[in-house]
């Protein structure tokens, strides 16, 4: 899914605040009143990806991002799917001056699969994510995640080869090491077999972080896949252990968490007890962006408004993780 395919909307804008009694003023002041109170005592942080309201986040979200630290979001998480110079270092500006900390989704398109075995494609694929790091550097994050092995949909009637697998270790360990000069981490996401079918469990997750082997390279473990995939919750979270980078909180139906199947107790538990002090984030879909709906076939509506959503979901993780 690339930039070029998808539509962008914006559905909050200065006219958001101002129905939400709140001016940019009254923001600012929240934010100071706040600072240093969201993030969880263990250091765990929440977050939210912007896809539920934009595949293309630029300047023109500032007032999205102002209302996301109302609400009482530690930091947002930025889909890259065309990774360039602009907005990032702005976004990463405003960012800083709201007090908002930011994650990447990185996703790789057709022509630029790690795990081609055409390697014109795979030095396509190394540009891609050094340029994917350039743009997350700019804007201030330290994290990059995502599927980011192999694109998304990308499905061949077989299962992964052994070349494959080497193909994939090659070209994020070049990756991992470029990153590592900015101080990001990557944490690539195994994404289940309706997706990918290359990485879909965690104990493959583990495998190639294990394979790859640099210590800014781990695991971006995801409740809505994992449940798809994993006979056993807490044994697949503890297995992975410190592995473990980054979290996104997603209901089975990927409407707002804690409305659905997703054995949350154990989820929670498990996190707990392997240390797991990084960035909870939710990441939810709904019908707002027609390329994004399509492409993770949400046909309903399951959810009041994204507000609800973002509102319900931050209370939610907070009482479970306090629990």
């Amino acid at each position: 899914m690339t930039k070029s395919k998808i539509q962008r909307r914006e559905f909050l804008g200065r006219g958001t605040l101002a129905a939400a009694g709140l001016s940019l003023g009254a923001v600012t002041a929240a934010n100071a009143a706040q600072s240093g109170k969201q993030a969880d005592a263990s250091g765990m942080k929440v977050g939210i990806n912007l896809l539920l309201w934009t595949a293309n986040p630029t300047v023109e979200n500032f007032a999205l991002l102002d209302t996301l630290k109302a609400w009482g979001f530690d930091g947002a998480e930025f889909p890259m799917f065309d990774p360039s110079g602009r907005h990032w270092a702005e976004l990463g500006k405003h960012c800083d001056e709201v007090g908002l900390g930011r994650t990447v989704c990185l996703c790789v398109p057709a022509d630029a699969n790690p795990v081609s075995p055409d390697a014109a494609v795979r030095k396509a694929a190394i540009d891609f994510l050094k340029k994917g790091i350039d743009c997350a550097h700019e804007l201030g994050a330290r994290l990059i995640c995502g599927p980011f092995y192999a694109p998304v949909g990308h499905l061949v009637g077989r299962g992964r080869t052994d070349d494959e697998f080497h193909y994939a270790v090659e070209v994020i360990r070049e990756a991992a090491e470029y990153a590592a000069k900015a101080k990001i981490d990557l944490a690539h996401e195994p994404l289940n077999r309706f997706e990918t079918y290359v990485i879909n469990s965690q104990e493959d997750g583990c495998k190639l972080v294990d394979a790859v082997g640099k210590p800014n390279f781990g695991l971006h473990f995801d409740t809505f896949h994992s449940h798809i995939e994993e006979k056993n919750i807490g044994k697949a979270i503890r297995n992975a252990g410190k592995r473990i980078l980054h979290v996104h909180i997603s209901e089975n139906d990927r409407s707002t968490p804690g409305t659905g199947l997703v054995h949350w107790a154990e989820t929670f538990s498990a996190l707990k007890a392997i240390g797991y002090n990084r960035w909870m984030t939710i990441e939810a879909f709904g019908r707002a962006l027609p390329e994004v709906a399509a492409a993770t076939c949400i046909w309903r509506k399951m959810f009041e408004n994204e507000e609800q959503l973002a509102k319900d979901g931050l209370k939610f993780i907070r009482k479970s993780w306090a629990e």
